[in-house]
């Protein structure tokens, strides 16, 4: 076989390699934006906004982020609660409201953050942990929040994160039956 057969035949492979990996990481995200349509506990308002962006960004809070068990109080629904083996509900009316204590700290209410934050400043919370609402202890870092993780998520998923939360029903004031003691 002639040498530029063989480069001929290596080149073709190595583009054919490369669509491949390319239609598997499209078809990857296509789900995960399906499924993230299919998972959002609340009907969503994109007017404005991006349709599959918010969809993503429901698959990583939903489906990965946990951000319910934090920022809902309390998270299931009566008789939703998964852990004690009944078909998980989701508790739509205080979805994301925060309100869940952690010691001297209470759980943020997200349905508000994306709304009163820029996305820059979202994106600073996520890969620092700053605190802008300047908290009475004095610390500038938030002390619960896992953002040590959340900040190595890429520039994508965090906005996608935050076109969800700006998609969502906005609760504010935190009804006082959206809070744990």
């Amino acid at each position: 076989m002639s040498r530029s057969i063989k480069h001929l035949l290596l080149s073709a492979l190595l583009v054919s390699a490369g669509l491949i990996g390319a239609v598997t990481l499209t078809a990857q995200g296509a789900s995960q934006i399906a499924r993230g349509a299919e998972i959002a506990p609340v009907p969503l308002d994109m007017k404005g906004l991006n349709p599959a962006l918010v969809r993503e960004g429901s698959y990583i809070v939903n489906a990965q982020g946990g951000c319910n068990d934090c920022h809902t109080a309390p998270s299931y629904a009566a008789g939703g609660n998964p852990f004690l083996g009944q078909p998980e509900q989701i508790n739509a009316p205080c979805y994301l409201a925060g309100g869940v204590p952690f010691g001297p700290f209470v759980s943020r209410n997200l349905t508000l953050s994306a709304r009163i934050r820029t996305l820059e400043q979202f994106t600073d919370i996520l890969r620092h942990g700053t605190d802008y609402r300047q908290p009475a202890d004095g610390t500038p870092i938030l002390q619960v929040m896992p953002w040590p993780v959340y900040g190595k998520m890429s520039d994508r998923e965090i906005a996608a994160i935050y076109e969800y939360l700006n998609a969502i029903p906005l609760i504010n004031p935190r009804p006082a039956a959206c809070t744990v003691s």
